[in-house]
């Protein structure tokens, strides 16, 4: 154990077998998001085909969506992350399977509030002074969406089961299938049967569902008898022998979840923030229009922090679970120096591409003239966010989410929001002075999360894992204090 310790280092040896499992698992993860990215385009696409209100109504809505549904799901979801990926490692399918199938049920029953908000969103978007005409798009759009709440309910948790087992090219086969088929679905319905943005919302999930039937059939046709997909959800064994245990288990679940939840939101919820304090400047239509450009900038480079994050986020847990902290060190190391590496292909693109890329969205001079001016600000927080969002996945793995979404808080609104605020309407930098408010809480996320896994003690995160997901759960209590004494750093 000792000359492991004094190991601070891998070698190139290692180094390069840890990057090939790190790509090998992030690389359909990465595909299947630009996939993803493509449909969010085709929608958006058909949108702006239709017309000008229902573009404006369907931006409206996806925005709505995004905040009040999809974040939500997506963040109570990755909550499951560290009980997968750790109980993959220690071979612990039974709470594997528990995990999956009491995520599926949270997600569900998290839907109908969801579903309640959207089918009621046109009278609080009148409350809120919005155009009565877009609100209604709006309200159109949601409300056939609503079974897509559904399909993401089983989405979600089936997607980030097969990661946290290393399975991840079915998710980018299922994912491109799907998205053959919605192209033509999404035409025949939107154009040729005229049903407009119904149209566009009855294809969303039809391709969602797609994927979904996919994946489930990929999952039944593959399993190993070792592998039980449907446990009871209280079954009697020592895992769960009475009320007070089964509620326990829920607890960590929850314990996991909502700060998971907060997480995400925190730092998706800002974005839209931004997009709202653009709509206060004195050329708001100006802004806005760049604001749309910048967020869709943004989201198809988190595409590759995203697939980092959760191939890293996989393989701590893994080697946690396993009872090899030394392993799960290495791999932390080589994707840090790895999201630091590939964070400037992002800053490339928006500093040497940065008079082209705007003509992809627009025409107009006013708006290429500040897209080009606040594209390189976006990627220098690129240059952050690659290696923030990678950490966070290490967070995820080591069971620490709660301290990603305090971070992402403190970051975002106590050192982000008032700089983005005082730059932009104090100083005034206009909607450039945004773009600064991001690049310092960007800053101050990586700062804090580096601090937070330099300090990490690997030898208690995988005494940690043992007692949340190991087989002798109940022997591993008294060493974790054992190794508070002695810290081993990354």
């Amino acid at each position: 154990m000792g000359a492991q310790q004094t190991q601070k280092y891998p070698t190139m040896t290692q180094a390069q077998e840890e990057l090939k499992k790190i790509t090998e698992t992030g690389f359909p993860i990465l595909a299947m998001g630009l996939v993803t990215y493509l449909k969010n385009m085709i929608i958006v696409a058909c949108m702006g085909r239709l017309g000008s209100l229902e573009l404006a109504g369907g931006a409206l809505a996806i925005g709505f969506t995004n905040i009040t549904g999809y974040s939500v799901l997506s963040g109570l979801a990755i909550g499951m992350e560290p009980l997968c990926s750790q109980g993959f490692g220690s071979k612990n399918l039974t709470i594997v399977s528990l995990t999956l199938q009491r995520t599926i049920l949270m997600l569900l029953f998290t839907s109908l509030p969801i579903a309640i908000l959207w089918i009621n969103l046109e009278p609080v978007m009148l409350r809120l002074h919005q155009d009565p005409d877009i609100s209604h798009v709006a309200s159109i759009y949601c409300r056939y969406a609503i079974p897509d709440l559904i399909a993401n309910s089983l989405l979600h948790p089936l997607r980030i089961y097969l990661r946290s087992k290393g399975t991840t090219w079915p998710l980018l086969w299922s994912a491109s299938l799907a998205i053959v088929l919605h192209i033509p679905v999404t035409i025949l319905l939107t154009f040729y049967l005229s049903l407009g943005v119904q149209g566009i919302a009855v294809s969303s999930f039809i391709v969602n569902f797609n994927t979904l039937f996919l994946l489930i059939g990929y999952m039944v046709y593959t399993r190993v008898p070792d592998e039980p997909l449907f446990k009871p959800l209280a079954p009697t064994s020592k895992l769960s022998t009475s009320q007070d245990s089964l509620g326990e288990e829920w607890g960590v679940l929850l314990r996991l979840s909502i700060p998971s939840c907060l997480s995400v939101c925190l730092e998706w919820w800002w974005y839209e923030l931004m997009t709202l304090l653009a709509g206060y400047l004195d050329r708001p239509e100006v802004a806005l229009a760049t604001s749309a450009i910048v967020i869709q900038t943004t989201s198809l480079m988190y595409t590759l922090p995203s697939a980092l994050s959760s191939s890293i986020s996989a393989r701590v847990g893994n080697e946690l679970g396993a009872g090899r902290p030394d392993r799960a060190r290495i791999a932390t190391l080589v994707a840090i120096v790895l999201a630091f590496l590939t964070s400037s292909f992002g800053f490339l693109l928006t500093t040497l591409g940065k008079d082209e890329w705007g003509r992809v969205f627009t025409a107009d001079h006013e708006v290429l003239e500040l897209t080009t001016a606040v594209l390189p600000i976006i990627g220098l927080c690129e240059l952050a966010n690659c290696p923030q969002t990678t950490c966070c996945g290490v967070l995820r793995g080591c069971a620490r989410t709660g301290i990603g979404a305090a971070i992402n808080f403190y970051s975002f609104y106590l050192m982000g929001t008032p700089v983005a605020i005082y730059l932009c309407f104090v100083w005034p930098l206009g909607f450039t002075g945004l773009c600064y408010g991001l690049l310092a809480a960007q800053v101050a996320c990586i700062v804090s999360i580096l601090v937070v896994i330099y300090n990490t003690n690997w030898e208690r995160e995988s005494l940690k894992a043992k007692d949340l997901v190991g087989p002798n759960k109940e022997d591993s209590d008294d060493h974790i204090t054992k190794c508070e004494e002695g810290d081993e750093h990354v």
